[in-house]
């Protein structure tokens, strides 16, 4: 029995990888390095570079490791690029999940479990969603996740297969061991481009959109920490191993943070006053995306452990002065 990691190589994918075979487990990476790190996956796992829509060479993945459950993050995840090439999200979101589920259905993979996207919720209003919330997304990106929960539905309702889908709220910080984290090196992530301009790796940031409807006028998100997201996972791959049913969950804190207001914290952790300038709103960004969190604390029992933007914005900053020292 071996779990396969697509995506394994990158930000969430690693300290995925991490977790599992902290917990002892095989594990198999998959992943072609276009955007992940080789030296970001750990010894423990089984490395098979490769395409995860390659359906052929996963099948043979499968077969040769005695795959049984895939956890599935490969993909591209920026918003305002899916906008202006939406094929490109298509193709690596859409296209790649549906030869991947293809794969695990024919090699008799009995469990999936899906990386998406508070994205799929789209201009939801101030309110906290839930996952009953209608799905309208403003996106290709928030689309062509979309389409792949559609697609695992489908599937599971044809064949023997169960799955998860983890709808993402904003994934930041970074392992507390500082075994990983988000390494890409002009990355969109706010605490991320923030953490670098307070390092002086960026002369500045920008604030996109200073109008919106919400408290100071700038977007609203609910953070959450990447080692929190990745318990998730591994309560999900439980629940999903003992015969529970197949789920799709918010995973959220149920608060939101602004712009302005994560911006402040860095220049607080850093005690650098980083600029910060007021940018018009890009494409296809709701003012604010915050959920619950209720249906994946009370189903398998979730209890987050670094429920704290200042713990979020340390963590990632002492990544980044990491990755600094692991570059020169």
């Amino acid at each position: 029995m071996a779990v396969l990691v697509t995506g394994g190589a990158g930000y969430i994918g690693s300290h995925m990888v991490l977790a599992l075979t902290d917990a002892g487990e095989q594990v198999v990476v998959l992943d072609n390095l276009v955007t992940g790190f080789d030296w970001a996956i750990d010894g423990r796992a089984t490395f098979e570079s490769g395409d995860a829509g390659d359906m052929g060479f996963v099948h043979e993945l499968i077969e040769r490791h005695g795959i049984t459950e895939i956890i599935h993050f490969a993909g591209s995840i920026v918003v305002p690029e899916s906008v202006s090439n939406p094929l490109k999200y298509y193709a690596n979101n859409t296209a790649t999940s549906r030869n991947l589920i293809e794969a695990a259905v024919r090699g008799g993979v009995r469990h999936f479990i899906f990386s998406s996207t508070a994205a799929v919720y789209g201009m939801t209003g101030l309110d906290p969603v839930v996952e009953e919330t209608p799905l309208q997304p403003m996106s290709p990106y928030g689309r062509s996740k979309l389409m792949t929960e559609w697609m695992l539905a489908d599937v599971a309702a044809a064949h023997d297969l169960t799955y998860g889908v983890l709808r993402y709220f904003n994934v930041a910080g970074a392992d507390p061991q500082k075994r990983s984290g988000q390494s890409t090196p002009m990355a969109t992530h706010l605490i991320k481009v923030a953490c670098q301009t307070a390092l002086g790796q960026r002369e500045k940031m920008d604030i996109f959109g200073t109008d919106y409807p919400t408290p100071d006028g700038t977007c609203v998100r609910d953070y959450i920490h990447v080692t929190d997201l990745i318990a998730a996972h591994a309560l999900l791959l439980k629940h999903l191993r003992a015969g529970g049913e197949s789920t799709t969950l918010n995973c959220a804190y149920g608060r939101g943070y602004s712009v302005r207001e994560v911006v402040e914290s860095v220049r607080e952790i850093s005690g650098v006053p980083l600029r910060a300038d007021e940018s018009p709103r890009r494409p296809g960004d709701p003012a604010s995306i915050t959920a619950t969190g209720q249906k994946v604390r009370a189903m398998l029992g979730w209890v987050p452990q670094h429920d704290s933007l200042a713990e979020i914005v340390e963590t990632a900053y002492a990544w980044e002065r990491h990755l600094m020292t692991r570059n020169r």
